[in-house]
């Protein structure tokens, strides 16, 4: 019998996204049995899906590990300890199915010789005793496991799996991560504060599973908890497949306000009018935030306050280095000091948020559109690198129109994104006017058709943010779709 898959570990399989799987379910290219798919079922729709031979893939390896050494060993394969519990979790299944099988095997014999007793001289049992020998020599005559039955196994060993419940989500734990680090890089949106095992906040009821525990934690679960098999997600990781019962981020109103000292790491020219700037939280103080969302930054210099209000540029899956894109022309002091070199890497900066609604729902449906305006990029970029971690979203498209000879300051980012997903699109454009170019934008869209399904993500400045949604309206697109940032 066939191997059965979830979507997730299906998608793992055959290297590619959730959402390319869900497509061909809804289209009917893929059969699927209550979100399990076959093995046969893959290797039908997929034929081409097969692996190399093992000196081939064995060479792959080699030189994987020749470029990219201890780095890519820690960041693919759990610690030899839990790979060693999951070596020993896979080896017992396999013990307990081979108990299974030899005792169906003696059954099957044990009946197969009642039926041939010379006693019993009714036809029927004969012939029944026939059909069961005929069947039993097809079993034990089957092919042996291919080459994609073998690799489902050990993805197993390599990868553990995650379900969270009520929400349904699933994701994959690879390398050293933590149950939290996995998920958050898949965009999940869990409850957590410092990451680090000081505050709790992260801790979860594990329903079905084995964890363990890997980093050092000060926050002491009760004994009650304990027996009910509640863990912090920050300190352990999956060693088998495991349920675990928390409740997610539905919309901004979950994600309370925070006030957190993080330090500059880096000021870094995108282009002659564009900075960025990259801070870090410190271990025990993370921003928790929905992509597309906005702080406030303030720190003193010279005596004064320098403030500004900032869209996050980075996604949530990495909640420690925060990102931010500058415009020269942004008249806030804290950006005015940054052009004037007043911002030093050390510095302490002072991140207070997260604030605004420019985020995708709990569960994405359909294509998404995204218009963006010079810096207007930023918390486009953070949806996008969210969207695109959770696998859950069908397609991208990404208009970006500049007002200025350097707005498109990270295009080389938005053709990489293009070149590595299939249904990612990237259509840059300039314009003198802004509203002049939003228009033309909104004209081509239309015109292409296909995008009344789309939700919109709109961001720039008022006179390109108006332009757009009065051009989208006035096409038909639904209010409900349009989601705006006005920089």
């Amino acid at each position: 019998m066939s191997h059965s898959l979830n979507l997730a570990r299906a998608a793992q399989l055959l290297g590619l996204p959730r959402s390319t799987l869900q497509r061909m379910i809804r289209n009917g290219e893929l059969r699927s049995d209550e979100g399990f798919i076959t093995i046969d079922e893959l290797k039908r729709a997929f034929p081409q899906a097969t692996l190399e031979d093992a000196g081939a893939f064995a060479s792959v390896a080699r030189i994987r590990d020749e470029a990219f050494g201890r780095r890519v060993r820690e960041r693919l394969l759990p610690s030899q300890e839990v790979l060693a519990q999951r070596v020993l979790a896979q080896s017992q299944e396999l013990a307990d199915l081979r108990r299974c099988t030899q005792a169906y095997h003696a059954l099957v014999t044990a009946l197969l010789e009642l039926l041939r007793d010379p006693a019993r001289t009714d036809p029927g049992y004969a012939v029944l005793a026939e059909r069961i020998e005929v069947g039993l020599k097809e079993i034990l005559g089957a092919a042996p496991a291919g080459q994609l039955d073998a690799m489902a196994d050990m993805l197993r060993v390599v990868a553990a799996q995650v379900t969270l419940r009520p929400s349904g989500r699933t994701f994959l734990v690879e390398g050293n991560d933590s149950i939290l680090q996995a998920g958050l890089k898949s965009g999940a949106r869990f409850a957590y504060g410092c990451g680090s095992g000081t505050c709790g906040l992260c801790k979860a009821r594990v329903v079905s599973g084995e964890t363990r525990q890997i980093a050092a934690a000060d926050y002491p679960l009760s004994a009650q908890e304990r027996a009910q098999g509640y863990c912090l997600l920050c300190a352990h990781t999956a060693v088998t497949d495991v349920t675990i019962e928390t409740l997610e981020a539905r919309g901004p109103q979950d994600v309370p306000a925070q006030e957190i000292e993080a330090k500059v790491r880096a000021v870094t020219p995108l282009a002659a009018d564009t900075r960025l700037l990259h801070l870090q939280t410190p271990r025990s103080g993370r921003l928790r935030f929905l992509a597309g969302q906005a702080v406030t930054l303030g720190m003193t210099i010279d005596g004064a306050d320098a403030t500004a209000t900032l869209p996050l540029a980075s996604c949530p899956c990495d909640e420690r280095n925060l990102q931010f894109h500058v415009a020269r022309s942004d008249d806030a002091a804290l950006a005015q000091a940054l052009f004037a070199d007043r911002v030093h890497v050390g510095d302490t900066i002072v991140v207070r948020g997260p604030v605004g609604d420019f985020v995708l729902g709990a569960a994405p449906a359909g294509p998404l559109l995204m218009l963006a305006c010079d810096t207007g990029f930023a918390p486009i970029k953070s949806v996008i690198e969210h969207a695109l971690a959770g696998e859950e979203v069908e397609a991208i498209e990404l208009h970006w129109l500049a007002t200025r000879a350097d707005g498109h300051y990270l295009a080389n980012q938005c053709r990489s994104w293009a070149a590595a997903f299939d249904q990612f699109r990237y259509h840059p454009a300039t314009a003198a006017d802004a509203a002049h170019g939003a228009r033309s934008l909104v004209a081509q869209i239309a015109a292409a058709g296909g995008w009344r399904q789309s939700e919109s993500f709109i961001a720039g400045g008022h006179e390109f943010v108006d332009a757009v949604v009065a051009g989208l309206r006035g096409a038909g697109a639904d209010a409900s779709n349009l989601h705006v940032f006005v920089l």
